[in-house]
């Protein structure tokens, strides 16, 4: 069995996209750019805020002043509606609770700034007790380079084969890969099976109950 599940926040244990596209639409109409559709934001997120910015941004735009213009007005919306139609994926609070009640270590490492990492955890899974939350930090390279994998792996105190990895996207299946640590694709969020095979997810989770599966316990 495995003794760590790290798993990715949004489009894995969160359904966040809709709250980040009113957000980012937010500081688009802030600096009078136009704004996209929802569904666009499927592509724009997963590599943290300011590659969010720059993809949501005209490509004429795309400058360091427009880029922290729009993050100045997205953070401060988004920390007043990042609850406001994010919800756990169906199974997300089950599966967590399960693995905890197993003896499982469990993480999160996001490429989403680390104040809102810690607020959407703290809100929506309170009872999870959670050996690490990690974000976006200055200093650290985002995913998919694997410092954060081995900083979670270093305070778990868990080698990297008794590891489990779960995200939604290329960035994260690359992530596991770089850091030698067994991945899972889950099939409900952002990306979907076809991204998830070609970026060499080592597993497909079409439900939460997969992830059991996978780590060795049964649901």
């Amino acid at each position: 069995m495995k003794r760590l599940i790290i798993f990715d926040l949004d489009g894995t244990l969160l359904n966040t996209i809709a709250d980040l596209a009113g957000s980012t639409n937010y500081a688009l109409r802030c600096c009078g750019f136009p704004e996209h559709a929802e569904e666009a934001y499927f592509h724009f997120v997963g590599n943290g805020i300011t590659k969010l910015f720059e993809r949501a941004l005209p490509w004429d735009s795309r400058s360091s002043e427009n880029i922290a213009r729009m993050r100045a007005c997205f953070l401060e919306y988004y920390a007043q509606h990042n609850t406001d139609r994010t919800r756990p994926y169906d199974g997300i609070e089950g599966l967590l609770s399960d693995l905890s009640t197993r003896g499982v270590k469990l993480a999160v490492a996001s490429n989403k700034y680390q104040e809102g990492t810690e607020k959407l955890i703290r809100h929506f899974f309170p009872a999870i007790p959670f050996v690490a939350v990690l974000g976006q930090r200055e200093g650290v390279a985002v995913k998919p380079a694997p410092d954060i994998v081995y900083e979670i792996l270093a305070v778990a105190g868990v080698e990297r084969g008794d590891a489990l990895y779960v995200g939604d996207s290329d960035v994260d299946m690359s992530t596991a890969r770089a850091a030698g640590v067994e991945s899972v694709g889950v099939t409900w969020g952002f990306r979907g099976r076809e991204e998830l095979c070609r970026a060499g997810a080592c597993h497909l989770a079409e439900t939460p109950d997969d992830i059991l599966r996978f780590c060795g316990v049964e649901s």
